[in-house]
């Protein structure tokens, strides 16, 4: 994904009776974190709005900022309007809806892609991105390949082969994918599917496969996937869950409106749009640096590309078309190095070297087409594509470490590290997901972490202490608020943030500033190039405004894909929501076993620490359970209150009855809706 990509969990029910009316116990951490597809809802935690909640217009400084990219960019260089146009079949319509009510293309409330300047509320080079990313439909790519662009994040890529279609990267949810198929065939025909692509393990390039199974009456259908593609799908960020959900909402502007005060672009494609989800399991795995493969008669050549832009990644060449997928590998955009969501960190040096290693190999291609974006046509225009590419990784890593060598911090790199002119003006290495700044972080954070040497930054004081310390002594509230006013009169917005941060954390209710503070990340956002930064920004501002109204979506959604989540991955999840204080002093031992599969997990707890292993029956244990894998699946969802889970005969127990209350009186319920922008 791009990355949707993008995953402490909630496992078990809270301890909890059965009543007439029975709360179900949210999931919506891990559900949200699996599929990184979030939005914004009615939220439990009270959050007084500040006096302003409309939004502010561009001040002068943001205008000043925004003519920058018009005078110094070639704004009207229309090459890629041209690629993003041509083949089009037929345009994608605007909106649309499901039966259950899900959106199923995007909606534009505002028709804003329609006008040709930018307006001011938005960084004019992020607008060019995003009315590229707006020429959506159906594309003919060449002769029996086409594209569906502008449903979702991601693209798919329709191959015609000798029995039917070779589809590549489903789309997010069941929904766009259903629609993105039923449009496709209004102007293709039936499609068959006898082979699905799955170039990563990002969740906006599968969770809609089951759509495409589908669509075949046989169900006979070859999935080509990387090497460690289900474990990474499955596992990526679970552990991480509830924060990680909590911060894409924030990268992704799921609370924002799609208006030109609010959510533009996410840079990689217009908007990830929620739903079902699915997965499945490949039939052929591509686990060789280089393997040939014919399906339903078409050549290919596979590459596998692990822990480049996702852990596991494949790219490929067809030889009889030459052209090549460079996956997620290669963007119109500056990926991330480090996605802001949270992630484990890329690595920069792979990932120029992978791109280098492509060119070596593509001495004749002349169609390029990736999972995100519009194609490249042409062998030169290609080459010299995928060379900026790789050159601007291997700038940041490289230019990264020279300055880490003299000594410079993450943030005094980011601060002084620009792109050679040579780059600079090159639209496709452009911050528009990814930047220059948080990429040289994420390079110094994968070679040394998240210290910077300084002892000053070794201990340092949580955020509301510091904070209070620190207004204090700049006169208190007022003086700095006083500061923050007079640095933002002169544009110096960064500066006037720092300082309201400060108050806010001093004093959370004071509402002159969290009414400023909104005001300022709002002419922050309107000056992002970057879609993430700006929907960040805005996400701040409106939630300083009107209030934390987070909510995840509803874990239920997930159901398809939780049934193929690896067991293992459960039981890491019980492990991580142990509240080490009500465990204390405390030595279980458990079985857990699904006779479906045949497995049995040992779990022991001991020194506040609940360990796991998969294993046969322990006869020793305090207490053993038997559970079928949906009834396992209804569990985490919070359907089966305790008097179900310990009377079902679903389950069995043997044993100590009480050690299985007791675990699960231990498990931290989490919380997935905490806050950001204030304490």
């Amino acid at each position: 994904m791009s990355n949707l990509n993008d995953y402490p969990l909630t496992l078990l029910p809270k301890l909890q009776l059965e009543s007439k009316v029975r709360r179900r116990t949210r999931f919506s951490a891990f559900w949200s974190m699996l599929l990184c597809v979030v939005v914004s809802g009615c939220s439990d935690r009270p959050s007084a709005p500040s006096d302003d909640p409309k939004p502010t217009e561009s001040s002068v400084h943001t205008l000043a900022a925004n003519q920058w990219f018009v005078d110094n960019l070639p704004l009207d260089d229309s090459q890629d309007f041209a690629d993003a146009r041509r083949g089009l079949v037929a345009v994608a319509p605007e909106s649309g809806t499901d039966e259950a009510g899900h959106n199923t293309q995007w909606v534009d409330d505002l028709d804003v892609y329609r006008r040709d300047v930018a307006p001011d509320t938005v960084n004019p080079s992020l607008w060019r991105q995003a009315k590229l990313n707006a020429i959506s439909g159906l594309f003919k790519v060449d002769d029996g390949v086409y594209q569906l662009r502008g449903f979702d994040l991601a693209n798919t890529t329709l191959i015609r082969g000798d029995n039917g279609w070779i589809i590549v990267d489903p789309l997010t949810s069941l929904e766009t994918t259903i629609s993105s198929i039923a449009f496709a065939q209004e102007h293709l025909g039936e499609i068959v599917p006898t082979a699905i692509i799955i170039t990563h393990s990002h969740i906006d390039h599968f969770g809609g496969i089951d759509a495409w199974m589908s669509a075949s009456p046989s169900g006979d259908v070859e999935i080509i996937a990387p090497q460690g593609f289900m474990g990474e799908a499955t596992s990526e960020n679970i552990l991480a869950g509830a924060a990680m959900t909590r911060r894409a909402s924030y990268m992704f502007g799921f609370g924002l409106d799609n208006t030109a005060k609010g959510h533009v672009d996410s840079g990689l494609g217009r908007r990830v749009i929620s739903g079902h989800t699915s997965i499945r399991a490949p039939t052929t795995v591509i686990d060789r640096a280089e393997q040939p493969l014919q399906i339903d008669g078409v050549d290919f050549v596979f590459y596998n590309m692990p822990n480049s832009e996702a852990p596991a990644e494949l790219t490929f060449y067809m030889p009889q078309k030459k052209m090549f997928c460079g996956a997620e590998l290669v963007s119109h955009t500056l990926h991330n190095i480090l996605t802001l969501r949270g992630a484990k960190v890329r690595d920069a040096l792979a990932w120029s070297e992978y791109i280098g290693i492509s060119i070596e190999r593509l001495n004749k291609v002349e169609i390029l087409v990736n999972s995100h974006h519009w194609p490249t046509w042409g062998h030169r225009r290609i080459i010299e594509q995928l060379e900026q590419q790789q050159d601007v990784y291997r700038f940041i890593h490289d230019q990264t470490l020279r300055l880490a060598n003299r000594g410079h911090t993450p943030t005094e790199i980011a601060e002084q590290l620009k792109l050679p002119p040579s780059l600079d003006d090159k639209f496709h290495v452009r911050g528009y997901y990814g930047t220059v700044s948080h990429n040289s972080k994420a390079v110094y954070q994968h070679y040394f972490g998240w210290y910077d040497g300084n002892p000053a930054n070794l201990n340092r004081l949580p955020p509301v202490s510091a904070a209070q310390r620190y207004v204090a002594l700049m006169g208190g509230v007022k003086g700095t608020i006083a500061a923050a006013t007079a640095a933002a009169d002169k544009g110096e917005y960064r500066w006037a943030a720092e300082l309201l941060n400060h108050v806010v954390f001093a004093d959370s209710d004071n509402r002159e500033a969290t009414s400023l503070l909104a005001k300022i990340y709002r002419q922050l956002g309107y000056q992002a190039e970057s879609g993430p930064w700006r929907d960040i920004y805005l996400s701040a501002a409106k939630e300083l405004q009107q209030g934390n109204q987070y909510r995840a979506q509803d874990l239920r959604l997930a159901r398809k894909f939780l049934r193929q989540v690896p067991l293992e991955e459960f039981m890491k999840a019980i492990a991580v929501r142990l509240d080490p204080h009500k465990a204390a002093g405390k030595e279980y031992k458990l079985n857990i076993q699904f006779p479906e599969e045949n497995t049995n997990f040992v779990l022991w707890l001991r020194n506040s620490v609940l360990h796991y292993r998969k294993n046969h029956r322990d006869e020793t244990a305090d207490a053993s359970i038997s559970v079928g894998h949906d009834f396992f699946i209804d569990l985490m969802l919070g359907e089966v209150g305790l008097t179900s889970l310990l009377l079902s005969d679903q389950l069995t127990i043997e044993g100590n009855r009480i050690v299985i209350i007791e675990l699960l009186a231990m498990l931290d319920s989490g919380d997935d809706s905490f806050n950001i922008v204030t304490p």
